[in-house]
């Protein structure tokens, strides 16, 4: 398969820090890649090296060695600005904590990626993006003024609204109930599909993994599996 077949490529990512009993290894050489289109789950224990993972793929944080591509482009062959550059283009994130802005309107929060980006009718695009995930009658309330689920459909439309190649979904239910959980959980999955989106989704929840496409299991910040998920 070419490269222009996979959004994102990791090759031996290795990240390493100091500490005061020394050099620790959060990750140990990881290699892997994620089909254009494709839904793949990263899980383990805590400390396993999730989240830095996550960080190193989005070009958030920088490895100690190794490489990452996100459509193409090299990652670790670029600045901050050029990465931070890449994700506004081709990234799209929705976080356990939901991460808006708490003095803007739910149309407002959703508009932001756009405004940043100089993206035209950011209005309109943020109006439809909230529509599509059912938030019509929502658009001018604040973040204060709605429920976990909601919020979590306000970032669910911010992610989705400019179009983005990746999403990275990083525990979007760990701060949801049971059953608001499995309704965004169906939203991301359903919304990825119909945008044509490459999700990455960082979960504890073992049943969402297994809805992904494979599974990248890490243990000690090696990656342990790299299956086809079982359905």
């Amino acid at each position: 398969m070419s490269g222009a077949a996979f959004v994102l490529r990791a090759r031996e990512l290795t990240k390493k820090v100091s500490s005061p009993e020394g050099e620790l290894t959060i990750l140990d050489d990881v290699t892997f890649d994620v089909a254009r289109g494709s839904t793949a789950a990263i899980v383990g224990p805590s400390g396993a090296g999730k989240s830095t993972l996550l960080a190193l793929l989005a070009g958030l944080d920088e490895p100690s060695s190794g490489q990452v591509w996100l459509n193409g482009a090299e990652l670790t062959a670029l600045d901050e600005d050029g990465r931070a550059s890449v994700r506004s283009r081709e990234v799209g994130f929705v976080f356990q904590s939901f991460h808006l802005l708490p003095a803007l309107t739910a149309v407002e929060n959703v508009m932001l990626p756009l405004e940043l980006s100089g993206s035209p009718n950011a209005a309109t695009r943020a109006r439809e993006a909230l529509s599509d995930v059912g938030l019509e009658q929502r658009l001018r309330h604040y973040p204060r003024q709605l429920s976990g689920g909601e919020k979590q459909r306000v970032a669910i439309a911010r992610a989705f609204v400019a179009g983005p190649s990746l999403l990275f979904a990083d525990e979007p239910t760990g701060n949801l109930d049971n059953k608001t959980g499995a309704r965004i959980l169906n939203l991301l999955f359903d919304m990825n599909s119909a945008k044509g989106t490459t999700l990455v989704l960082v979960t504890h929840d073992l049943d969402a993994a297994r809805r992904c496409d494979r599974l990248l299991e890490l243990e000690g910040g090696r990656l342990v599996a790299g299956n086809v998920a079982a359905r």
